[in-house]
C-alpha cells in the first residue's frame, strides 16, 4: 500500500505542478522514449547479473508491495516461540527440543506462532541451531562464528539485488539522454520543417532526459532504499534470534535469554520488557 501511495503522489506533484504552470501534458507522450530507456534498462540489467537476482526480482516486487512484515508484533511472537523452546529445555533438557526442530511443521511449539512458522527461513534458522545444541554443541564462541558467518553470506545474498537495483536507478539518467539525442538526430534530419513542427520534435527529444531522471529518481532509487530497508529489518530478526539462542546456550534462564534478543532489536520496534512479560506468562507450558 505504501508503494502504490508512493507512486500516487510522484505522478501528481510532478504532472500536476507540469500542468498547473501550463504546461501540455500531450507533449510528455512521448511512447517511444519510454520504450528506448527502460528496454535499454533492462536489457542492461539482464546483461550485469546472474540468474539467481533475476529470479528474485519477482519477490522482491512482492516485498515491496507488501512493505516489511517485521513490527513490535512479530518480535514479540517471535521472542515468545523462543522463550517456549528455551522453557522446555530447561524443564526436561536440550534432548527434548529434537523432535521439534527435526520436525518443525509438526511442531506444537512453530504452530502456536504461525507468523514464525511461515518464515521458512527464520524455522530453518532456529532449528539448524537448536539441533547443534542438542547434538551437544557447548561453546557460545564457536556458535557465534558460525552464526556470522551464515548471516553474512545471507546479507551479502541480499544485498546482491540491492546493488543491482541501484546500478539500475543510477544508469537510467544515462540512458535518457541516450534517447533524447537519438530524438535530437531525428530533430536534425527535419531541420527544414517550419518552427512549430520543429518545436514539437525538440520538445519530444527533451522528454528522453526527463524520462530518464524522473524514473530513476522518483521511482527506482527510493524502491532500492525501500528494500534495502527491508533486508536490513530482515537481519536485525536474525539478530534476536542469534543473541537469544547464544544467551541459552550460555546457560541463562529462558526469561534472560529471550531479553538478550529483545535488547538486539531497534528501539521502534523494539517490545518492552513488560510487554514481552506479559505475553510470555500467558503462553501454555510447552510439550
Amino acid at each position: 500500500m505504501k508503494l502504490i501511495v508512493g507512486i500516487i503522489v510522484v505522478f501528481v506533484c510532478v504532472l500536476g505542478g507540469y500542468a498547473a504552470m501550463g504546461g501540455k501534458l500531450g507533449v510528455l507522450w512521448q511512447p517511444f522514449e519510454g520504450v528506448i530507456i527502460l528496454g535499454a534498462a533492462m536489457g542492461a540489467f539482464i546483461i550485469a547479473n546472474p540468474g539467481t537476482v533475476l529470479k528474485q526480482m519477482g519477490g522482491a516486487m512482492g516485498t515491496l508491495m507488501k512493505g516489511s512484515p517485521y513490527n513490535k508484533d512479530s518480535y514479540l511472537e517471535l521472542l515468545s516461540c523462543l522463550f517456549q523452546f528455551f522453557k522446555l529445555a530447561k524443564a526436561k533438557g536440550n534432548l527434548a527440543l529434537e523432535a521439534h526442530v527435526e520436525n518443525p511443521h509438526d511442531s506444537e511449539i512453530f504452530k502456536q506462532f504461525p507468523s514464525v512458522a511461515s518464515d521458512h527461513h527464520a524455522v530453518d534458522f532456529i532449528c539448524d541451531y537448536i539441533r547443534l545444541i542438542t547434538l551437544g554443541t557447548e561453546n557460545p564462541h564457536e556458535m557465534e562464528a558460525l552464526m556470522d558467518e551464515e548471516l553474512e553470506t545471507h546479507h551479502n545474498e541480499r544485498h546482491q539485488l540491492v546493488d543491482a537495483m541501484q546500478a539500475l536507478a543510477d544508469g537510467t539518467p544515462a540512458l535518457g539522454i541516450v534517447a533524447a539525442v537519438l530524438g535530437v538526430i531525428k530533430t536534425m534530419g527535419s531541420i527544414n520543417e517550419p518552427p512549430e513542427v520543429l518545436g514539437k520534435l525538440i520538445g519530444g527529444a527533451l522528454v528522453g532526459t526527463f524520462l530518464g531522471v524522473f524514473v530513476a529518481y522518483g521511482f527506482f532509487a527510493p524502491m532500492t532504499a525501500s528494500l534495502k530497508a527491508t533486508y536490513d529489518a530482515e537481519a536485525k530478526y536474525y539478530q534476536c534470534i542469534k543473541a537469544a539462542i547464544l544467551a541459552h546456550l550460555s546457560g541463562y534462564p529462558p526469561a534472560v535469554s529471550v531479553e538478550f534478543g529483545r535488547k538486539a532489536l531497534l528501539s521502534d520496534t523494539r517490545p518492552t520488557f513488560a510487554e514481552l512479560e506479559e505475553k510470555t506468562g500467558s503462553l501454555p507450558q510447552p510439550a
